[in-house]
């Protein structure tokens, strides 16, 4: 529970999109001296965030630079202040009052919430929703009553304490990324150039407030987030000498966490609208984690983004090659993330996305914070036994006798050399005690040699990363559309013959049935006088070829039966061929 009292009064504005200006300021309710908030150009671009007119509501996340006065009136130090802001649009046409300025069919506008920490977050954008519904559904923008009751209800609600977790749903972030989640938040530790892009503002901004939580302590203590330039924070840690274990957070702060990533030259900006690109491209900027919702920077991310993490595609894309291979999991790593994987996946509700099917601690939001501040502390103590060892490379064995090995190695060694080069590895190194191995245990949670499990995970990995399914899916589309196409040409080729064979065989029952007479076959005779032939009768119609063959067949079987003697055959029907006239006959 937070239960720290705000430096800072929490304020409200209402940010309108003007026809012809952009987003613009249109109000300030509980701040006395406005002119000094000109230092915020930019809160109208980041409380109105760019595709926000294609929802119905969408609230945006956004981190602002201040100078606290002192209560003479003289500038203190700069801090970093945390906005958010409720983003709704409504028919101009319903309007009861409609301003002279108003001239599109739509009215948009925001009501911001500016406060000096982000765990109010949680609770507060469900009050904010209510109330900016409430104001929208009063079809009266110039009514500011419930706008300016909900401001004087901040200071009292927001000092009271609230858990600062609320709203941040880590179930979903490993639900969605599986063994990514763990690189992402190895790549945190890391302080590259981190890009977030999502068309939903709300959920681009809420996913990096869930992977920095996982970071122990780290929400509360964000100070120096908002402009590169800060560096507070490390200038009031100091080195413990003492810890009491039964007090978790004095264990944490004996274990130097929270790691801090942002100082100087780092940045956190949840939404970073395109005005703010001029920030990210400074040689001042070192790291940052930004999220953006527009489009134009997934063309550029090779200049803005040493790791881009789209959550329209789910997708993860490292641009550097050294980044790469430091985020390398080993066997370790990949059993130990497999495990809160499988136990969020099988109690895994998408009507309460929130907690788990069996309503048991296995798999809930406190179960997966509490195995990433285990793998934390884990993992520095082993770095710290690391050191320890190659410090006493000749009697390490004798100092630390448990020790077998390396405990270092289950993290991946390029990983902790590239860690080491990082701010929040020299500030760890410089208020942490070198041997505080002996309080947490220098191992791996999931520590061990390789098995056959850890070969079969690895090569599903490694299809996976193929997108050899999506591949294959494509192949299956594309083969079935070719059999189609072909199975339709080869029925058409088989109809068209088949209508072909049918009409030749319709033509020739024809012509059996109905058979056309043939052109006589001639007789090989002899030469005679036209009054010999004269004399001859009319010669009887041929029959048809195959009668005539069967006629002569007959025939001669009967002359030659005669001449040898054989059984004369009887006659057939059909008429003999005419007999040949020779001269031995005449």
């Amino acid at each position: 529970m937070a239960t720290t009292t705000p430096q800072f009064d929490p304020i409200v504005s209402i940010v309108g999109f003007h026809h012809a200006r952009g987003p613009e300021i249109e109000c300030w309710i509980g701040v006395e001296d406005e002119g000094s908030l000109s230092e915020w150009p930019l809160l109208p671009f980041m409380a109105l965030s760019d595709g926000a007119h294609s929802s119905s509501e969408d609230f945006s996340y956004f981190t602002l630079k201040h100078v606290l006065r002192k209560p003479d009136g003289t500038e203190d130090r700069p801090v970093s202040l945390f906005g958010i802001s409720c983003t709704r649009q409504l028919d101009s046409s319903t309007l009861i009052r409609r301003p002279h300025e108003v001239t599109r069919s739509t009215v948009q506008k925001a009501v911001v919430v500016i406060a000096d920490s982000p765990v109010y977050f949680g609770g507060l954008k469900e009050k904010l929703g209510m109330v900016t519904r409430a104001w929208f559904a009063q079809r009266n923008f110039e009514d500011l009553d419930i706008i300016r009751k909900f401001q004087e209800s901040l200071k009292l609600s927001l000092s009271v304490g609230s858990d600062q977790y609320l709203g941040l749903s880590l179930r979903e972030l490993v639900f969605e990324f599986r063994q990514q989640t763990l690189v992402l938040f190895k790549c945190c530790l890391l302080q590259p150039k981190m890009l977030f892009f999502g068309s939903r503002c709300d959920r681009l901004c809420m996913t990096q407030f869930s992977l920095l939580s996982l970071i122990p302590g780290l929400l509360g203590a964000l100070e120096d987030c908002a402009d590169p330039e800060l560096n507070y924070y490390e200038g009031k840690l100091f080195k413990p000498t003492s810890v009491k274990t039964s007090d978790r957070k004095s264990l944490l702060t004996f274990m130097g966490m929270p790691l801090q990533i942002f100082g100087k030259g780092s940045l956190f900006g949840p939404y970073t609208p395109l005005q703010q690109l001029d920030i990210l491209a400074d040689v001042g900027t070192k790291s940052y984690v930004v999220g953006s919702t527009n489009s134009l920077l997934l063309q550029q991310k090779d200049r803005y983004s040493d790791i881009l993490i789209n959550l329209d595609e789910l997708s993860v894309n490292i641009t550097s090659s050294s980044l790469r291979t430091a985020l390398y999991l080993t066997a370790a790593d990949r059993r130990w993330i497999d495990s809160i994987v499988q136990a969020v996946a099988e109690s895994w509700d998408e009507n309460d996305p929130s907690r788990p099917n069996t309503m048991g601690f296995v798999g809930s939001e406190d179960y997966i914070r509490l195995q990433f501040e285990e793998y934390a502390l884990s993992m520095v103590s082993s770095v710290k036994c690391h050191d320890f060892l190659q410090k006493y490379a000749g009697s390490a064995g004798k100092l630390l006798p448990d020790v077998e090995g390396d405990p270092a190695l289950d993290f991946g060694m390029d990983f902790i050399d590239m860690w080491k080069k990082t701010e929040n590895y020299r500030i760890f190194q410089k208020f942490t005690d070198s041997e505080l191995f002996d309080l947490v245990p220098p191992k791996h949670v999931m520590a061990g040699g390789l098995t056959m499990d850890d070969v079969s995970r690895r090569i599903s990995q490694q299809l996976n990363e193929l997108k050899l399914d999506e591949k294959m899916v494509n192949g299956r589309e594309a083969v079935a559309k070719t059999l189609v196409a072909g199975r339709g040409k080869l029925g058409a080729a088989f109809s068209t013959l088949t209508s072909n064979v049918a009409s030749l065989r319709e033509t020739q029952t024809k012509k059996l049935s109905n058979p056309e007479p043939h052109s006589p076959t001639p007789s090989i005779t002899p030469s005679v006088d036209s009054s010999e032939a004269g004399e001859k009768p009319a010669e009887p119609p041929q029959p048809a070829k195959g009668g005539y063959f069967s006629a002569w067949a007959s025939w001669a079987g009967e002359k030659k039966r005669k001449a040898f003697g054989g059984t004369p055959a009887q006659t057939p029907s059909s008429s003999p061929p005419m007999k040949a006239t020779s001269n031995s006959e005449t």
